[in-house]
C-alpha cells in the first residue's frame, strides 16, 4: 500500500488545464483520484494501458533484436541489452491508446504534448550474475546546452524537453524480475535541488548525488505489473535500476512524453498543469 497524502486543495488551482471536457461526474471524479495520486506519489500506474496482444506482439520483435533465443537461458550473454529506435506499428499502437491519451491530457494539460510514434531506447534486462552498472538513483535527462558534452543530458527547473518519464511494460515484471526501483514523493525532493541551477539546469551525473541524498528518506515501491501496463511518472521522480537475478527477462521501455509547449511555475492565468503544480508544491508555492 502506497502512502497517500490529504486532498489539500493545490490542484484545485490547475484543474483547467489537467480535465477533459464532457466528461461524466464519475469520471471526473476518477480524474481527480488518479490526478492528487500522481500529485502525492509522483507516479500512476495505467493497467492494461495497451492490450496484451500488442505487447506480445512488441516482445517478439524485441527479442529478434538482441540475437538471443528465448527458449534458451544460455544464449543471454549480457545483464542489459540495449535496442534502440523501435517505431514498427505494434509500438505505435502501444503508445496511441484513448487510456494513455486521456491520462496525459490529465497529467499534462490537453493540447500540451506530442503523440508518440516510437518507444525510443529499450533497457532490456536479463538474469545475470554481473551487476548492472546503471543502477544509480537519478533522475532523467532531456536535452544537451550549449558546450554540453556527448551524452549529458540536463534536466532544469521547468523540465525542458519532458512532460512525463514513461513506462512501458512489454513482460510480466515481478519482484524478482528487476523492477525499477522508485522513490514514492521523491518527486517533491527535487525542485530545490534544481532551483539554484536555473535554465540552464545540471547534467543527470551531477545531479544523481544529490538527488539520492535528497530523496533519501522516502519509501520504496517497484514498477512491477503485467504487458499492457505503463507507469506515468513526473519527470522528477528518483528512480533506479537494479540487478536482475530472477527467472525471467523484463523488457520494458522508457520513452518521455514531449511537451507541445514550455512547463512553467509561474503562470498567470493560474492554469497549472499537474507536472507544473509538483514542481511548485516542491518549491512550497503550493501547500
Amino acid at each position: 500500500m502506497l502512502p497517500t497524502r490529504q486532498n489539500d486543495g493545490s490542484a484545485d488551482a490547475g484543474k483547467k488545464g489537467m480535465r477533459r471536457r464532457g466528461r461524466s461526474t464519475t469520471m471526473t471524479r476518477m480524474d481527480d483520484e488518479l490526478v492528487e495520486r500522481f500529485l502525492d506519489d509522483g507516479f500512476v500506474k495505467i493497467e492494461g494501458a495497451f492490450p496484451s496482444r500488442v505487447a506480445q506482439h512488441c516482445a517478439s520483435l524485441l527479442w529478434r533484436e538482441t540475437g538471443y533465443d528465448p527458449e534458451d537461458p544460455v544464449s543471454w550473454k549480457d545483464p542489459v541489452v540495449w535496442v534502440p529506435g523501435m517505431a514498427q506499428g505494434p509500438f505505435a499502437a502501444a503508445a496511441n491508446t484513448p487510456a494513455l491519451h486521456t491520462a496525459f491530457d490529465l497529467l499534462v494539460g490537453e493540447d500540451r504534448w506530442q503523440s508518440r510514434y516510437s518507444l525510443g531506447t529499450f533497457p532490456l534486462r536479463f538474469p545475470h550474475a554481473e551487476e548492472p552498472d546503471d543502477a544509480g538513483w537519478h533522475i532523467e535527462g532531456s536535452y544537451l546546452p550549449e558546450g554540453a558534452q556527448p551524452g549529458m543530458y540536463h534536466t532544469n527547473l521547468r523540465s525542458r524537453d519532458r512532460a512525463l518519464l514513461m513506462l512501458f511494460l512489454f513482460s510480466e515484471v515481478t519482484e524478482e524480475d528487476a523492477p525499477t526501483r522508485i522513490r514514492v514523493g521523491s518527486h517533491l525532493d527535487v525542485p530545490p535541488v534544481l532551483e539554484p541551477y536555473g535554465e540552464q539546469g545540471a547534467s543527470f551525473l551531477e545531479l544523481g548525488p544529490k538527488v539520492d541524498e535528497a530523496s533519501a528518506h522516502r519509501p520504496l515501491a517497484h514498477a512491477t505489473g503485467s504487458p499492457g501496463d505503463v507507469y506515468l511518472c513526473h519527470p522528477f521522480l528518483v528512480h533506479a535500476a537494479q540487478p536482475h537475478h530472477g527467472t525471467n527477462p523484463r523488457f520494458m521501455a522508457q520513452p518521455p512524453l514531449l511537451p507541445s509547449e514550455r512547463c512553467e511555475v509561474h503562470h498567470p492565468d493560474g492554469d497549472y498543469s499537474a507536472v507544473e503544480l509538483a514542481i511548485r508544491r516542491g518549491l512550497a508555492k503550493e501547500h
